[in-house]
This record gives structure tokens, C-alpha cells and sequence, in this order.
């Protein structure tokens, strides 16, 4: 415990409640780490049973202090200049510094429609966050830690879905290769300043990612939102060679080892989280 006391912490997209995002800020907070949890709404409501009052980003700091750390909770449109600069500039303000960025935060996009069909708003949208968005937020995270010039980690959430073709899917499937593509090149270019950089491709993970998704299922199979939830997770499941999908908590653990003294000479990887499903 406490092998991040003493850094400073940027998780972006994380918010939601079952989201891998909320996972990782509380794992590194329990580690000691000072927190600062981003997302571009502050409250996003989650359909799980339950989850009616989740407080979004000023639950997770309260989480966060009651831990222990210290926490700061930004709303930030990672695909806006002026926006990424005002919250680097309270985070150097509050905190002196910035050693870890965890960007997690990510749109799925229309699922199941093909690129003849698929809107050009949409594709735009799919591109500009979770490509554009990861350049621009990575840029910032960077000249942060080379002014401060102490070395720093950063991790990307990429995806599965950027190592193969996603039928329904090519805007995310198109931007998450992207994601690979700049985890790659921005490991080299900062491993002068001692700067880590890795990506990690979640396969099947249970979020909130795709809650509105099970609401469709639900309306077109006259079930409730729950059933249709435990339906598809069951059929992915058996497609998964470890016979479930992974939790929050376990992309977090894998996320804690990218961004500790444990992963000193790892740069430049993308790891895949997907049960056996590479």
C-alpha cells in the first residue's frame, strides 16, 4: 500500500459508476496518489439496479478522501483546447505537478450500423473524442511532465477493437487503431524525458458503456433492461476463453502495474485485457 504516495494522478472518463475509469482513480487513491478524476459530464446516470442516485465525479472525490488522498474533480471536453488547458492549469495549481495521466475516457458511437448507412456526424463525433480527444489530452499530460522533469506514466485505454475489422463498428475500430498508433510513436518520442507510455485493449469488460444498447435489446425482446444485460453478457461469456467478461477492478489492477516502479523498462505496449480473447 502506498507505492504512489506522493504523485499526482489525471484519470479522464471517469465518472460513471461501473466504469473503468471510477476504478482506477480508487485503486490509485489507495495507493496513496492524489486523484484528479475528469469527465466531460460530471453526473452521468447509470441503468444498472441501484446505481438511481450515483453522484458522478463528487461521489468519486468523496471516495477519494475518504481513503485518504486527495481528490479534485474536473468536467472536461477532451476534444476542446481551451478546456484541456483550464483544467491542466487548476490541477499544476492545486497540486504543483502532474506524474500519471489514465485516459479512459472514450465514446462507443452507433453499434451495428454499417459504413454505407453510418452518418457523417457520427463518424466525426467517433473520431474527434476518442482519437483527437486522446492527441490533445496525452499533448498536455506530456509538456506537464517534461517541464517538471521527473519522468511520469501515461496509460491509454485503446481497445480489441483496434486490432481487428468491427462490422457495425469501423468509426471506433478505425479511432482505437489510431489509439495504438499514438501509444506507440509517443513512447518513443518521450522516452528521453523517462516518460512510460502503454496502451491496454479491454475486451469485454462490464460498464456502463453499453447500457443503451440493453435498453434497445430490452424494447425489441419485451424484457426488462436487467434481463437483456444478463442475456448478451451470458452469450459473450462463452466466446470468451476464461468464460466471463473482466470487471473494472481488473482493468485497474493491470492499469496500477503500467503506472508503478513495477513497469519501469515497459514502454511503447499495448497490453490486451480480454480473458484470452486476443
Amino acid at each position: 500500500m502506498n507505492s504512489l504516495k506522493g504523485k499526482v494522478a489525471l484519470v479522464t472518463g471517469a465518472a460513471s459508476k461501473r466504469g473503468m475509469g471510477h476504478a482506477v482513480a480508487l485503486k490509485f487513491a489507495k495507493e496513496g496518489a492524489d486523484v484528479i478524476v475528469a469527465d466531460k459530464f460530471a453526473m452521468p446516470k447509470s441503468m444498472f439496479p441501484g446505481d438511481e442516485n450515483w453522484g458522478g465525479l463528487d461521489e468519486i472525490v468523496k471516495e477519494i478522501e475518504g481513503i485518504g488522498s486527495k481528490g479534485l474533480a474536473l468536467t472536461l471536453d477532451i476534444n476542446v483546447n481551451k478546456e484541456i488547458d483550464a483544467a491542466m492549469d487548476k490541477i499544476l495549481k492545486k497540486f504543483g505537478k502532474l506524474d500519471i495521466l489514465v485516459h479512459a475516457a472514450a465514446i462507443r458511437g452507433p453499434v451495428g450500423v454499417n459504413v454505407v448507412d453510418l452518418e457523417e456526424k457520427d463518424i466525426r463525433a467517433i473520431i474527434d473524442i476518442d482519437l483527437v480527444g486522446a492527441f490533445l489530452i496525452c499533448k498536455a499530460a506530456a509538456k506537464a511532465m517534461i517541464a517538471k522533469g521527473q519522468g511520469g506514466k501515461i496509460v491509454i485505454y485503446c481497445s480489441l477493437a483496434g486490432t481487428h475489422g468491427v462490422p457495425g463498428s469501423a468509426a471506433y475500430s478505425a479511432a482505437k487503431y489510431g489509439t495504438i498508433g499514438l501509444t506507440k510513436s509517443l513512447a518513443l518520442e518521450l522516452a528521453k524525458h523517462q516518460i512510460n507510455v502503454n496502451g491496454i485493449n479491454p475486451g469485454m469488460i462490464v460498464t456502463n458503456l453499453r447500457d443503451e444498447s440493453f435498453k434497445k435489446m430490452a424494447e425489441t425482446d419485451g424484457t426488462t433492461w436487467e434481463e437483456a444485460r444478463k442475456k448478451d453478457h451470458a452469450m459473450l461469456g462463452q466466446r470468451i476463453p476464461w468464460g466471463r467478461l473482466g470487471t473494472p477492478e481488473e482493468a485497474a489492477d493491470l492499469t496500477y502495474f503500467l503506472c508503478s516502479d513495477l513497469s519501469t523498462y515497459v514502454t511503447g505496449e499495448v497490453i490486451a485485457l480480454g480473458g484470452g480473447v486476443t
